[in-house]
């Protein structure tokens, strides 16, 4: 018999070891999603290997299929999530056609999630340019030399095309192609998930609630 791929479930030793991190009864007593959420992404930023700031996209296509990748939160405040992309990528094409999301934050060093669902709409384009502007030269040369999501032939190809567009930005700024936009998850519905012993987890969902949030306790 060949060995499972799938890690036998905690033992109660394991769950032991897991329960300090996640103990403090008080964590949940809130009447808003979004400090909750801060204090949780910052907690991330120091335990998590890298890119603590990591979400699922969730998004779907033209026949109704669900669809799913890893993007970056790049911003984070009362109005919603916000990330930046191609809009002639699939997700942009998808976001543009169904403009809703759902988005996933999994911290495992944590044992702690976060789901949200909402609407979706495209930021200023002032936002996007600041942003723009702060990211790395290499990074805003790929943005103009990549035609993401469509067939490439080769990364020659891709190479050769980022050569080409920084010989054409030599000695200049290199400013944010149209495509190249951000987007805001305006959240309608925030749920914070983290582990417990035994699989006895702990949900807190956020609704909202006209100009405010209703929160609501959720069996594991």
């Amino acid at each position: 018999m060949t060995q499972s791929l799938i890690p036998p479930s905690p033992s109660v030793e394991d769950y032991a070891a897991q329960l300090a991190a996640n103990a403090d009864e008080t964590m949940f007593d809130r009447r808003e999603p979004f400090g909750l959420f801060a204090e949780w992404l910052e907690a991330a930023k120091a335990s998590e290997p890298n890119d603590a700031n990591a979400m699922t996209l969730a998004t779907l296509d033209a026949e109704g299929m669900p669809d799913a990748r890893i993007v970056l939160l790049k911003d984070v405040d009362a109005r919603g999530f916000t990330f930046f992309s191609n809009q002639e990528s699939a997700k942009g094409e998808q976001l543009w056609a169904h403009p809703s999301a759902a988005l996933v934050f999994h911290w495992k060093s944590l044992r702690r999630q976060v789901r949200v669902r909402g609407v979706v709409e495209a930021v200023s384009a002032a936002e996007a340019d600041a942003y723009f502007a702060s990211r790395a030269r290499e990074s805003r040369i790929g943005a103009w030399a990549s035609d993401q999501s469509r067939p490439l032939a080769s990364r020659e190809v891709l190479e050769a095309g980022v050569a080409a567009e920084t010989a054409r930005f030599d000695g200049e700024d290199v400013p944010r192609p149209d495509r190249w936009i951000g987007w805001r998850v305006i959240p309608s519905q925030i749920e914070f998930w983290r582990d417990r012993p035994f699989r006895l987890h702990d949900r807190l969902r956020f609704d909202r609630d006209g100009d405010g949030w209703k929160p609501t306790r959720l069996w594991p």
